[in-house]
């Protein structure tokens, strides 16, 4: 495969890093402000897409386009200096898929592990942000590690605060928005070779 060809199959597959998280954001923020009964400030996104929930198809879709769009973006992210954040973003993809397949309000069993797949999609969505910023300031590249880790803290604290107090769905959205800003700003990145091995 010449450089050529390798560059814009790289190109194409950080799309998925603005495609996924856009759609994403842009769904949870339609979908919720459409359901009945529902609160952003109080209530998980998860709400949304929970079983007999009727923004089901429109949220759990959301889930599956940023999943693969975040499994595209670890691709694109392989070849950056960024050490080991394309793992924790193929994760964090994947752990999206299950928090699709395994939605709210099923059975117990499936909570449970629907809360498994969520928690490990915020570890790694924070995590990919963090590492690569460390990664980052070792090649010099002050501007874009200072946004990873800002963003990746933000991520990781929010994201943290869901689990007290009455204000989760507050919390969720800004934590994963902040992850979810790093993604599009590393993926725009890439794009424009600003993060080229």
């Amino acid at each position: 495969m010449t450089s050529a060809v390798r560059r814009a199959t790289s190109d194409r597959a950080a799309l998925g890093g603005v495609i996924g998280p856009i759609v994403f954001v842009g769904t949870w923020a339609i979908a919720g402000l459409v359901k009945a009964r529902y609160s952003p400030l109080h209530d998980p996104i998860s709400e949304l897409a929970a079983v007999h929930a009727s923004t089901r198809i429109a949220m759990s879709t959301a889930f599956v386009v940023f999943a693969i769009g975040m499994c595209s973006y670890a691709l694109a992210l392989r070849g950056a200096p960024v050490g080991p954040a394309w793992v924790t973003a193929a994760v964090s993809g994947l752990a999206t898929i299950g928090v699709a397949a395994f939605p709210l309000h099923h059975s117990a069993t499936v909570d449970r592990l629907h809360g498994v797949f969520a928690g490990t999609g915020y570890v790694t969505l924070a995590a990919t942000a963090l590492i690569g910023a460390v990664f980052l300031r070792r090649v010099g590249a002050r501007s874009l590690a200072l946004l990873a880790a800002v963003a990746g803290f933000g991520c990781a604290m929010s994201l943290g605060l869901t689990l007290i107090g009455s204000f989760e769905g507050l919390f969720q959205r800004v934590g994963l928005t902040a992850g979810d800003v790093w993604v599009v700003a590393s993926a725009v990145a890439l794009r424009r070779g600003a993060l080229s091995g």
